[in-house]
Formats: C-alpha cells, sequence, structure tokens
C-alpha cells in the first residue's frame, strides 16, 4: 500500500508541511509514503488544456506519476480566510480521474487558531468531482497547530491536546488504510468489468 501526503501551503517550511511530517512518520501501516511539497514544484494555473501540464519546465509528470501508484492520499490544507490554498484546488483541478478516481483521501485543515472546519467543507463540497476521489467520512482539523506535533529531543507529545492528537491522527491513518484496500478492489473491478460507455461520464455531475 502506497500513500501520498499532499501539503497545500504556498509558504515554504510552513506548519502544513510540518504536519505533513508527522503523518508521514506515523504512517507505518503503509509501504511507502511520500510528501508533496507543492510549493516546491512548477505548476501551470490550471486552464483545461492538457498540454500544459508537459510544458517546458512543468513538474506535473513527477506528481502525476506518483499520485498514479498511490492507493491512498492525504490532502492538506491552511485554512486562509475560510477556504482552502488555491494551489491545492490548483492541483485538484489538474487531477484526472485515470489518476485519482476511487482513490480514498484524508483532508486535514490547519489553523493557527480555533476555526479549521470551512476548508474541510469546501473540499467535501467541491474538491472531487471530476478527479472522482473519495473522501473518507473522517477528517482531521489541527487546530493551534503551532502548540502541536513539535518534533522536540525525544519527539514525545508536551501536552494532553497534544497527545490527544496524535492518537486521533493514528486512528485515522488506520481507517484510510483499510478504505484503501477497499477501495483498491473498487478500481479493480472498473478496470476487469468496465461499463460500456464508461469514458462518457468521465466527469461527474
Amino acid at each position: 500500500m502506497e500513500l501520498v501526503i499532499i501539503s497545500g501551503s504556498q509558504r515554504h517550511s510552513s506548519e502544513s508541511a510540518k504536519v505533513a511530517t508527522y503523518i508521514a512518520s506515523a504512517a507505518s501501516q503503509f509501504k511507502t509514503v511520500q510528501h508533496i511539497e507543492l510549493c516546491k514544484y512548477q505548476l501551470p494555473f490550471w486552464d483545461g488544456d492538457n498540454e500544459s501540464k508537459s510544458a517546458p519546465g512543468c513538474d506535473w509528470p513527477l506528481i502525476s506519476e506518483a499520485i498514479m501508484q498511490a492507493d491512498a492520499l492525504v490532502l492538506i490544507t491552511p485554512e486562509w480566510d475560510g477556504m482552502a490554498t488555491p494551489i491545492l484546488k490548483n492541483f485538484l483541478l489538474m487531477c484526472e480521474h485515470k489518476e485519482t478516481a476511487h482513490k480514498p483521501a484524508l483532508l486535514v485543515s490547519v489553523v493557527s487558531g480555533i476555526n479549521g472546519a470551512n476548508p474541510i467543507a469546501e473540499l467535501r463540497m467541491n474538491g472531487c468531482k471530476n478527479n472522482k476521489l473519495v473522501a473518507i467520512p473522517d477528517h482531521l482539523i489541527i487546530r493551534n497547530v503551532g502548540d502541536v506535533l513539535n518534533a522536540g529531543t525525544d519527539n514525545m507529545p508536551i501536552s494532553e491536546r497534544d497527545d490527544s492528537i496524535r492518537h486521533r491522527i493514528s486512528y485515522s491513518l488506520h481507517t484510510l488504510h483499510q478504505y484503501g484496500h477497499a477501495l483498491g478492489q473498487v478500481r479493480q473491478l472498473q478496470q476487469q468489468q468496465p461499463y460500456s460507455q464508461q469514458e462518457k461520464y468521465s466527469y461527474a455531475m
């Protein structure tokens, strides 16, 4: 089972990347884990033209290959004025169903304060339409992120809340792993027994 973690902050050395690093270290049930920090890649602003994905200097082929091999994804976004980041939404628009269809995704919102619910609602509403990702029912909201998941000398939790969110992450990854197994069977059936006009319905309603 292969896991790809997408960190959707547009800033380098972000709290989202810190959360992604912790999640990667906790995902021991997956055979391989890859963390893709979108701000470190050159991606076009998606205009609906597939040719832009293979333009000189575009890093999309590297990302596409990684998510094609993935059995499950974690999508992490900071909350910016109650929204998911443009770079993550752009990534989701670039994903095609051949890369992501019927793969489970764990949604994670990162916020410095006490909010963080709106990006989850936004991604559930319109982040998985044509790419056909399956957002699992569980999600994570990492509130007051500066106070949790910090790597100390022994990487141990420093508070009850820090310990609680680490256990919640472990539970969510356990569930995501099970969804990865179950939806792998769906993808296999889709290949073995495709609908007669399947390509006609590449885009969801």
